[in-house]
């Protein structure tokens, strides 16, 4: 009692002396802070208006504070598509009574500080891409009302701290990949109350003793065992989709089940846990103590909360007298490697080859074979024992930069890359992940004929030595809308190219296009860095004039890009250089007019079809629009293209006699 006492008097004086210096409890504001830093990708830009130093948030977008505006109350950003991860600083917001992160992309844990938000009525982290298991901590939440998790990628087993939520009213599971027995055991003495809930006795366990749960959703799981009687109240389609024994719901079948069966051995540990920590067991502790131990408690708590509370007192000083800088959470340096843990799904890339090192070297000729660098990353070519070539990409990154945001990170997009399967992407045949020496590396198949980038621009593209006639780039065209097609239409969940430029194309030995991303990786190394522009190795300036930003983080950005990829492989010019600035600008001087148009066609090519030049100029009309919503779909312009562009070789040998020479090379 001593030791509380004495903690509470520390904590009032320092919250008036926070008071004194800001109206706001600064921890929040850093809180907050972390919480933004976490997200990568803002395609609505909804926290713009988030600044770190403002002496409040209250104005923030997506947060309420209480009337007195000194805490926050909610957070409440919902469907806004914000990817990234959740901040385990959100702990620290104590005064919290919702925190509603519904539908977007947030990927990682759920914190296991979460659990120190004992305010919080209502959690709703439904409809994102969290993984690993739900904390045992969220069992503290013991104000919660609502929590919602729904839809995303869960594992594990119930904790059974969350029927100890005595105040919990709603709560939704479906959809994850949950497994074990859904906890509930009644006592014999267990009735039903007026709406066919089980009022609780003292023997009843798990679930059984929420009496105030009304709705609760354990549906396209994978739980085992029966459905435990106190909750029989629930409609039978609150079990559907799962592995249990029950014949009135459709359950999963055999097959789909068998990943389940290892989770009822696990259940016993949970168990045998509350059997060790039982209140029985907790209230006879304290009793039990000598005094000495009692002491012995008090002397350490004492001192930490000292140390805590002069800490607290030359931060505030600190933010007093100067502009405090703020820290970004998953910055580290080599004396704080393990300050965060993020879970990591060992069951992501299972079914994707990991290559070693050392093959990889052997490979690559001791990783000598360079054949494109960037700052973030080597680019090798490799042949295999078997006799396939392969590109090897290499990410530039120091071991004490990598945490564990950034494995998560990499892992979703070896998962992602590996659900490829079209002949216009590239394949990814495995990865690289070591330590010692640090490594992280993408293997794809390999390409024989560079870049699209190369052919235009640089090596290829001088004098006689051009190799791409005006039939390979229409089935250049038409190859890179079907790959784009293919990402956006058929891919669940979609992806998008973060860098849809001709340095993403690559050529095969028949110069069909093979669309790879790099660079999306990147995202995750300069989450905060706004890039308006790209230099690249040639010192070309590639400057897209709508919405550099949000380029990579939607749809209707890469049909943008997609435009500035027509207009580039027909003229032959950069997206920017020196001569005629911007490609797009000076394009729009003649895409527009069927007589003009004639004035963008590569100087180099001695042959065009003049039909094919006008669809596809009307293809870049469309992809240019200012307006998102106004451009095409990727299926869309597949379907114009397809029907207006003529790849025959017939057509190409009737129009030119200059074409027979053309048809020699291509085969």
């Amino acid at each position: 009692m001593r030791v509380l006492n004495w903690v509470l008097l520390q904590l009032t004086i320092f919250q008036l002396f926070t008071i004194t210096c800001h109206s706001f409890l600064p921890t929040e504001v850093w809180a907050l802070t972390a919480f933004k830093e976490a997200i990568y990708e803002d395609p609505y830009l909804v926290l713009a208006d988030w600044n770190g130093l403002d002496p409040t948030p209250c104005e923030w977008s997506g947060v309420g504070c209480s009337i007195s505006r000194d805490h926050v109350l909610k957070l409440n950003i919902s469907g806004l598509s914000l990817k990234g991860f959740l901040a385990p600083e959100l702990g620290l917001l104590t005064n919290l009574q919702e925190l509603i992160l519904h539908g977007n992309n947030l990927m990682g844990t759920i914190p296991k500080e979460i659990g120190l938000l004992g305010s919080l009525k209502v959690l709703d982290l439904g409809h994102n891409q969290l993984a690993g298991p739900i904390p045992r901590e969220l069992g503290n939440l013991s104000s919660a009302l609502k929590i919602n998790l729904q839809s995303n990628g869960l594992t594990g087993t119930l904790p059974p701290e969350l029927s100890e939520l005595k105040n919990l009213q709603e709560l939704h599971l479906d959809r994850n990949k949950l497994q074990g027995t859904v906890p509930g055991a009644s006592g014999a003495k267990s009735t039903s109350n007026l709406h066919g809930m089980y009022v609780a006795n003292g023997n009843a366990t798990g679930f059984c003793r929420s009496t105030q749960l009304k709705i609760a959703d354990f549906s396209y799981n994978f739980f085992v065992g029966s459905i435990p009687k106190c909750l029989q109240y629930l409609p039978r389609l609150s079990f559907q989709g799962n592995c249990l024994q029950d014949k009135d719901t459709k359950q999963r079948t055999g097959a789909q089940c068998g990943a389940a069966i290892p989770a009822k051995t696990t259940q016993s540990k949970p168990s045998a846990n509350t059997k060790h920590k039982s209140p029985e067991d907790e209230t006879e502790h304290p009793s039990n103590s000598k005094p000495s131990w009692l002491l012995a408690v008090e002397v350490v708590t004492g001192t930490m909360v000292g140390v805590l509370f002069l800490t607290a007192l030359l931060t505030g000083l600190k933010r007093c007298n100067s502009k405090s800088s703020l820290i970004i959470p998953w910055k580290k340096s080599g004396s704080d490697k393990d300050r965060l843990a993020v879970y990591i799904d060992s069951e992501l890339l299972k079914d994707i080859v990991r290559f070693s090192r050392q093959e990889l070297e052997v490979a690559c000729e001791d990783f000598s074979n360079i054949i494109g660098t960037s700052s973030d990353s080597m680019i090798y070519k490799g042949t295999m024992k078997g006799g396939s070539e392969i590109a090897v990409i290499s990410f530039c990154i120091k071991e004490e930069q990598w945490t564990g945001y950034h494995e998560l990170y990499f892992q979703r997009e070896v998962a992602d890359l590996a659900r490829l399967n079209h002949e216009n992407t590239a394949k990814l045949l495995g990865y690289c992940r070591e330590v010692p020496p640090f490594s992280r590396m993408l293997v794809f198949e390999y390409a024989s004929n560079g870049t699209l980038y190369e052919h235009l621009h640089s090596m290829y593209a001088d004098g006689e030595g051009c190799q791409l006639s005006w039939r390979r780039r229409m089935k250049i065209i038409i190859g890179i809308a079907h790959g784009l097609s293919y990402l956006q239409t058929e891919l669940d969940p979609p992806l998008t190219m973060s860098e849809l430029n001709s340095n993403a194309v690559y050529l095969t030995e028949d110069f069909s296009p093979k669309l790879i991303d790099f660079e999306s990786w990147k995202t995750i190394l300069a989450r905060s860095e706004k890039n308006s522009c790209a230099i690249d190795s040639n010192g070309a300036i590639c400057v897209l004039p709508s919405s550099i930003e949000a380029r990579h983080l939607d749809i209707k950005g890469n049909v943008y890009a997609f435009g500035v990829l027509l207009l580039e492989i027909v003229s032959g010019k950069p997206p920017f250089c020196k001569d005629t600035g911007s490609l797009v600008e000076w394009a729009k001087e003649y895409i527009y007019a069927s007589d003009e148009m004639p004035q963008i066609v590569d100087p180099q090519l001695k042959h065009y079809e003049h039909e094919d030049l006008k669809a596809v100029c009307e293809a870049a009309s469309l992809c240019l629009v200012n307006d998102p919503l106004k451009r095409p779909s990727m299926q869309e312009l597949c379907t114009m293209l397809d029907a207006r562009i003529d790849l025959s070789v017939s057509t190409e040998l009737r129009s030119s006699s200059l074409a027979w020479a053309e048809l020699a090379l291509s085969t």
